[in-house]
């Protein structure tokens, strides 16, 4: 599944995550007087952030552009010399720094974004209120803003997308070479050309999605738990919480923890049923794909039988999804709402602002999305689960070890089935 398109998966990945830490130490300790020495300082401290596209240009991010580069240069190249001649070396890891870099500049669409509402809403507050020398043109000028950084997003969401289509693709094509050099070893194992040709696809998509997510989440909460820390000056205590230091962030986190440790629990049976679903409908397809050529095949009382199945099965998964829905969707209903029930003291003591209190939500609910990465990807994680399951049975019989047992019962059915139809009378 990795190692057709990774150079040696396990020491790439650990190696990758080890490198990332350096990077993000090295960034957080020394890398702003390094960029201070180059030319490209941090924000001084009460200095605004330029709003609009010039947020993207500003010193600091231009120095954390050559900053990424220049590591993403040594990683790569140390990658390409230890592993040379991997075919897929170049998208597997060029590819793979192109989309991390994406995701991070995603999240500072975000940044630029929550820069704008503070200094909007408050105008947008004062206007409200009467204040002298408000003027159109002020919002008019803002509103120009908004609309660079939006461009600005519209433009990655079409380069990400064309990207990321082609790297999943890339990704499929090495699985399917690799899986079909071993035909041979492979072919014997049920639904055998429905995981070349189905599941290779979906794990690449599903891995790519959600790796991409993953970052994604990475990469806002560097970015975003300064700004939480910093905005949790604002609120000097919460209900239940009480007075706390940073006490946004505590809240975040406490909550996204729950949320997750409450999903994992209520859906831990969702994977098997998802995996034996696809056996169900594997074997049901399969018995009418045989009926097409063989008379004898695909019988009513056969697909009688087998249909049976397809539906006990899914009846067991609609009761399962049942209250796995209703604690996601109530947990949904309460995450809207939990930040306002919070903040009601400090709203009530008029010590935010309309901007601060929009630059809180939406920083909180940046950071506290990231903390949820399982509560938002859970069904899909089920899903891609099931896949894996699928495709461990074609890494173990290219490497000649025992079958999963589920694909052992399957053979030794099979075996039967051969033997009853060569003792058939004809």
């Amino acid at each position: 599944m990795f190692h057709s398109f990774f150079p040696r998966p396990k020491l790439f990945f650990t190696s990758a995550v080890i490198w990332t830490a350096i990077c993000i130490f090295v960034w957080y300790t020394v890398g702003p007087r390094i960029g201070a020495a180059l030319g490209m300082p941090p924000l001084a401290p009460g200095q605004t952030a330029p709003l609009g596209l010039a947020y993207f240009f500003s010193p600091d991010n231009l120095w954390f552009y050559l900053y990424f580069t220049i590591f993403v240069l040594i990683f790569g190249l140390a990658w390409k010399a230890i592993d040379r001649n991997h075919p897929w070396s170049n998208w597997s890891i060029w590819g793979s720094a192109f989309i991390i870099f994406i995701a991070y500049f995603v999240v500072q669409i975000s940044v630029a974004l929550n820069n704008w509402r503070g200094p909007f809403f408050d105008l947008f507050q004062r206007a409200l209120e009467k204040q002298p020398g408000i003027t159109a043109w002020q919002f008019y000028e803002l509103q120009l803003r908004f609309l660079e950084i939006g461009m600005t997003a519209v433009a990655m969401n079409i380069i990400t997308a064309f990207f990321t289509s082609h790297y999943v693709f890339r990704w499929r094509t090495a699985m399917n070479d690799f899986y079909l050099s071993h035909w041979d070893k492979l072919r014997h194992i049920e639904g055998a050309s429905q995981r070349i040709q189905e599941d290779t696809m979906r794990f690449a998509t599903i891995i790519e999605s959600l790796g991409v997510y993953l970052v994604n989440s990475v990469m806002t909460l560097v970015v975003f738990l300064p700004i939480l820390f910093q905005l949790s000056g604002y609120v000097t205590e919460l209900p239940i919480l009480g007075a706390i230091p940073h006490s946004l962030f505590w809240l975040a986190l406490l909550w996204s923890v729950f949320g997750t440790a409450l999903l994992a629990l209520v859906g831990i049976k969702l994977p098997g049923l998802q995996f034996r679903n696809q056996r169900v409908e594997a074997a049901f397809r399969k018995e009418l794909v045989y009926g097409e050529d063989h008379a004898d095949r695909a019988q009513p009382p056969t697909m009688r039988e087998l249909f049976a199945n397809v539906r006990r099965n899914y009846f067991r998964m609609y009761w399962h999804y049942t209250y796995f829905n209703f604690a996601r969707y109530t947990f949904g209903q309460l995450d809207g709402q939990i930040l306002t029930f919070m903040l009601i003291p400090t709203i009530v003591a008029g010590k935010i602002t309309m901007g601060a209190w929009q630059q809180i939500a939406t920083a909180f609910g940046q950071v506290s999305d990231s903390f949820q990465y399982l509560v938002s990807s859970w069904s899909t994680i089920i899903e891609l689960l099931s896949i894996r399951k699928r495709l461990v049975a074609f890494e173990a019989a290219i490497d000649d070890e025992p079958l999963p047992e589920i694909d052992q019962r399957y053979l030794a059915r099979e075996e039967m089935d051969g033997e009853l139809a060569a003792n058939r009378p004809y």
